[in-house]
């Protein structure tokens, strides 16, 4: 299957990365052709205009910074779709917009997926991420193999959408993760506690995470550096608050967390690294929140594995 991939940002560099070191037939493109360039000396194709690429490959696959530019990819490439081709698209994206590209896919004969990756850029470097996939069965059961190279667990999370409802979900759990670790951490440090001793204790209690173990890391060493920005987790969480409002459910907790990351896009820009959330309280207390022994970044330190599908409980192959 030859494969096109659009959008080499942090996260779909990552991804691209894992099908051209296991050797699938990949074409790349990118508004930088910079990276692009990189990628064509690494073995790659340059694959041109998104319609070319559409038009080359039997697969594309997009991972881009918001469903605008998604939008805007898509309509190059969809007088290209033809009976068999697939659209594959990795970017955090709102599941209505999904819906409505792919609709537009599956009525030209072709397949669409939403299929957005969960756990990290790091892990999204060595294979290890974990990848949702909305479509129907079929169709899954093609692209399986490219979401194995890509990732370790995938999920079938059912029909196109479901994905994208899913993914906007933990990332707003991770949000919330991150605004508790950054007040847990602030208050340790106000009450006069050691820092790299209230690390390990949150590491081995029931108030450890996902988000505690990696970015808690990367506040303490200083860098903040999560390779993730202050204006995607506004999008992210703002997502989330579009489902929710479209089921009707009242939040109380999202709302909140909007007006925080509005308020530090306000005082530190949108591309201020997101895990610097952390220096509205900083400021408010004048506190230093760093401490030795920690890394200026996170390295996924399991090797490579073969990915394969996960089954929720109650079910199986």
């Amino acid at each position: 299957m030859k494969v096109g991939f659009i959008g080499l940002g942090n996260v779909g560099a990552k991804l691209s990365g894992s099908l051209l070191r296991n050797g699938v037939d990949l074409a790349v493109h990118d508004l930088n052709d910079d990276l692009v360039a990189g990628f064509v000396g690494r073995g790659a194709k340059r694959g041109g205009s998104p319609a070319e690429m559409m038009r080359d490959c039997d697969a594309v696959i997009t991972c881009l910074p918001s469903p605008a530019a998604s939008d805007a990819v898509m309509q190059q490439m969809l007088p290209e779709v033809t009976e068999g081709k697939i659209w594959m698209e990795m970017s955090t994206t709102d599941e209505a917009e999904v819906k409505r590209i792919g609709a537009m896919v599956i009525e030209r004969g072709g397949a669409a997926v939403d299929c957005p990756v969960s756990g990290g850029c790091h892990r999204a470097d060595t294979g290890n991420i974990s990848i949702f996939a909305g479509c129907d069965r079929p169709t899954f059961e093609r692209i399986l193999p490219l979401l194995t190279t890509m990732g370790r667990r995938i999920l079938h999370t059912g029909e196109l959408g479901s994905a994208s409802i899913l993914k906007v979900v933990t990332n707003y759990l991770a949000t919330a993760n991150l605004i508790t670790c950054c007040e847990a951490l602030v208050t340790c440090k106000a009450a006069g506690m050691d820092l790299n001793t209230a690390y390990e204790a949150i590491k081995i209690s029931s108030g450890t995470s996902f988000v505690h173990e990696t970015e808690s890391q990367v506040i303490l060493n200083g860098s903040r550096d999560i390779s993730f920005t202050m204006d995607l987790v506004r999008k992210d969480i703002g997502l989330f608050q579009d489902v929710a409002d479209r089921a009707g459910v009242p939040l109380e907790m999202n709302p909140l967390m909007i007006s925080i990351f509005e308020d530090g896009i306000k005082r530190f820009g949108e591309r201020e690294l997101s895990p610097n959330i952390i220096r509205r309280l900083e400021e408010a207390t004048g506190l230093d929140i760093r401490a030795p022994g920690f890394p200026a970044e996170m390295t996924d330190d399991e090797p490579e594995e073969p990915g394969y599908e996960v089954f929720p409980p109650g079910r199986s192959a």
